[in-house]
């Protein structure tokens, strides 16, 4: 059983074949597992509101409350994974991640699942960004641009995955085994860890916390990402009247935004007093200093941002427009999944006879063009192949940028800062994937409504209403994959 050492330590021992390519199996199916619940839940919620009797806040909080404490915990998890152990960290999110699943399978009340959901959520901030700190700390040399183009292929092919799979639940099971199939792959996956990745950590000189730093890392990342999901359907600024924050004078998104700024200033602020004083703190703001890890990061922004506008307005477009149901538009979103998957097999050459940061900016050029002809094209009259080679060229595109990207953020991070380093571009991803629903939602809500009350016959929405404004929606979402474009030409490609 592999023991206690040093992320330096670890790096010579774990990249030893066979047993490395052990270690990334088992990485990248703990990966696996937390991602496509982020999305799994989202076809199958038409079956839960039904079964549970949910209200309209009750269904948005079962898919918002995984995503707040998601983005909420990552940074401090990240942190004191660093301090304590990756692997420890690892093993209890995989633990509390399974118990949870349990719970939410056996859920008969609209309380329980959302609470089932929100402890899913403390499961997944503790396994995302342990596995990528680990993958830093462990392979050097050529393995590492293979272990990264493998996580991020991974991690961009099963958000894809995560629809298709729920809707095949959906249609041929009950809702329940959404949640009861993280059991018996939460167990194996726990097993396969126990015995194949090695326990990392870099415990820093000052062992104190900066438990401020912590509590405020978690208010503003937590009140970021709710105040942007929870905008469209709360009101930006003032309720709306079906809410319970009717009677308020700011609507509870407008408060959860308000109080995640002030708290991400604060957190800012005291970082880096902290930092001057040689105090510990939870985020070394130096790491910014590093142009691969800032602009890196910009990018993997605009990349989730551009993502998750595109995943929302396509799966109502295919049901709602070209009449789908929810498993076939499934299978058409895995398109991108197929590209991903075969982009990582061959991001790692291309780097090898290039750059990582030039394999990144040729992968988001592809997401680009996929997306742009996806605009150009859209109808409620286009055939299925005509929707899905834009998406294999996206998918291809995303393969490339966040395989790669992944490997260029950290490449300068120093090994004993890598999870509080991935937990950032974590918690980055988590707040572009929040923003691009929020911004490309909003906008194609708007403009449905714009184009349906122009027809006196059809005021509300409506197929033809929802076709006229989803080739908007797409331009907005690829003008964030325009702007993570350029971030990639900033990165150093020496």
């Amino acid at each position: 059983m592999p023991q206690t050492t040093s992320g330096t330590d670890s790096a010579v021992r774990a990249t030893t074949p066979p047993r490395r390519w052990f270690v990334l199996a088992s990485l990248a199916a703990s990966v696996s597992l937390i991602v496509i619940d982020g999305t799994i839940v989202n076809v199958a919620l038409p079956t839960i509101i039904a079964d549970l009797h949910l209200i309209g806040s009750q269904a948005e909080w079962v898919t918002s409350i995984y995503s707040l404490i998601f983005a909420a915990l990552l940074i401090p998890i990240g942190k004191l994974a660093d301090t304590y152990g990756r692997r420890r960290f690892l093993l209890g999110g995989l633990s509390i991640f399974v118990i949870a699943s349990l719970l939410a399978g056996f859920a008969t009340s609209p309380a329980l699942l959302i609470t089932a959901r929100a402890f899913q959520g403390i499961g997944g901030a503790a396994v995302l960004p342990t596995t990528l700190s680990t993958v830093n700390a462990t392979f050097r040399g050529p393995d590492r641009a293979i272990a990264f183009a493998v996580w991020g292929s991974v991690m961009s092919g099963m958000a894809a995955i995560g629809p298709l799979l729920g809707g095949w639940i959906a249609t041929y099971a009950t809702w329940h085994w959404i949640f009861f199939i993280n059991i018996p792959l939460g167990v194996i996956i726990g097993i396969a860890t126990i015995f194949t990745v090695p326990e990392t950590l870099d415990p820093p000189e000052d062992p104190r916390l900066d438990p401020v730093g912590i509590i405020l890392a978690a208010i503003a990342c937590g009140g970021l990402v709710f105040g942007l999901i929870e905008g469209q359907s709360h009101g930006w600024f003032q309720p709306t009247a079906h809410h319970f924050d009717s009677t308020w004078p700011l609507s509870v998104a407008a408060i959860a935004l308000l109080a995640g700024m002030i708290a991400l200033g604060a957190f800012i602020f005291t970082q880096s007093m902290r930092g001057k004083r040689s105090l510990p703190t939870t985020l070394d703001l130096q790491l910014f200093t590093h142009r691969s890890f800032s602009w890196g990061n910009l990018a993997a922004f605009s990349i989730a941002t551009g993502e998750f506008g595109l995943i929302f307005t396509l799966p109502l477009f295919m049901q709602i427009s070209l009449g789908m149901t929810p498993i076939a538009s499934g299978w058409i979103l895995a398109t991108m999944a197929a590209g991903a998957f075969l982009a990582g097999g061959l991001a790692a050459p291309f780097a090898r006879r290039t750059h990582p940061a030039t394999v990144a900016t040729t992968g988001l050029a592809l997401e680009v063009v996929g997306v742009g002809l996806l605009a150009c094209f859209i109808s409620p009259s286009m055939h299925v192949v005509a929707l899905m080679i834009p998406l294999v060229i996206y998918g291809i595109g995303l393969g490339l940028a966040s395989a790669q990207l992944t490997s260029t953020v950290l490449v300068d991070v120093p090994s004993a800062q890598s999870g509080q380093a991935s937990a950032t571009q974590s918690t980055t991803r988590q707040l572009g994937s929040a923003l691009g629903i929020a911004i490309v939602g909003s906008a194609l809500f708007a403009l449905t409504h714009y184009f349906a009350s122009t027809n006196p016959l059809q005021p509300e929405m409506n197929p033809q209403s929802l076709a006229q404004a989803a080739p908007y929606a797409l331009w907005i979402a690829n003008g964030f994959l325009v702007s993570g474009l350029l971030a990639t030409l900033k990165l150093p490609r020496r």
